[in-house]
């Protein structure tokens, strides 16, 4: 491997050679890789979208090639072939932390004008979707017309435990611990293990997806996923394509997923759940994270307030 440590080589001799021979794959290969493996948690993920969306695009041109211009055409042509903006944002944070090192490593020079990083693309306003009872009810029963064995039992685990999607599709068997009544993720969102509580209907879904196993003679071991594909013996890829017709068949198009857990929390908050106890629920590492939804239950703020009220109006 590459350092660019060796105290043979000098500031000087830096800016004579990499910055004219360097290609981004290899920098990335040969140093920034092995640094983000030494660094992050998640060093994959740098891994995965440079070979899937920068490599073939960006790699082959030298460092000091990659001015804005270039970069500028990399992020368009990733927007028009339908990329979701947040996840070209995810490119654009990596190709900007790539060329920050690079800079820091005397690599290219730091002050170039045709090389400021990049700003990332505008989300809008994402308004957070909370299903009602009635929604529920109408989700669930599409859901149970599906022909997918499993989109069913998925849904409803959601709903009930407030898991991610990726938790609950990797999950298996040997992660829930029933007398006490716990689904232990191994590694969640970030990084950490965490423990899902689960209560009494979110158990009775378990054990139909038990049956739904064994009905399709899919092995219930402790190793195995309690989502199999009966196609290939693995987990599921996805749900997708089976959640968007039983969710566009309710007429709730403009529902995701995701937003099975934000009903999750919202259904806690509005029964009077405090928001630390949702936090814990979620798994959340922050009550920050958890402050979005302390807007559910106004009518119980404003009857919390009044008790200040009281109290300071009896002194008047």
């Amino acid at each position: 491997m590459l350092s660019i440590f060796n105290r043979s080589q000098t500031q000087e001799d830096n800016s004579r050679r990499p910055t004219q021979r360097l290609t981004l794959s290899c920098f990335f290969d040969e140093q920034f890789y092995p640094h983000s493996r030494a660094t992050k948690r998640h060093y994959l993920h740098d891994w995965s979208i440079f070979n899937t969306h920068i490599r073939a695009q960006l790699g082959h041109y030298q460092l000091i090639e990659l001015t804005n211009p270039v970069l500028d055409v990399w992020v368009r042509e990733q927007v028009v072939s339908g990329l979701q903006r947040s996840t070209i944002n995810k490119h654009i944070y990596l190709m900007n932390r790539m060329l920050n090192l690079a800079r820091h490593w005397c690599l290219v020079p730091a002050q170039n004008p045709d090389q400021r990083p990049l700003k990332r693309l505008m989300l809008g306003d994402y308004k957070q979707r909370f299903l009602t009872e009635a929604e529920i009810e109408r989700l669930l029963k599409h859901c149970a017309q599906s022909s997918h064995p499993y989109l069913l039992h998925f849904v409803r685990l959601l709903l009930l435990t407030g898991a991610r999607k990726g938790e609950a599709r990797t999950a298996r068997w040997c992660d829930l611990n029933f007398d006490k009544r716990i689904w232990t993720v191994p590694r969640s969102k970030n990084g950490r293990s965490r423990r899902i509580v689960l209560n009494d209907n979110a158990l009775a879904t378990i054990d139909r997806i038990r049956n739904t196993a064994e009905r399709l003679d899919q092995s219930t071991q402790p190793d195995r996923y309690l989502f199999t594909n009966p196609r290939t013996g693995h987990a599921y890829d996805s749900f997708y394509a089976a959640w968007y017709k039983a969710r566009d068949r309710a007429g709730l198009e403009d529902v995701r997923i995701h937003d099975l857990r934000h009903t999750f929390a919202s259904l806690l908050i509005n029964k009077g759940v405090s928001l630390y106890e949702v936090q814990t629920l979620l798994g959340h590492s922050s009550v920050q994270m958890t402050q979005r939804y302390a807007h559910l239950a106004p009518d119980r703020l404003h009857k919390r307030a009044e008790i200040v009220g009281d109290i300071v109006g009896k002194t008047i």
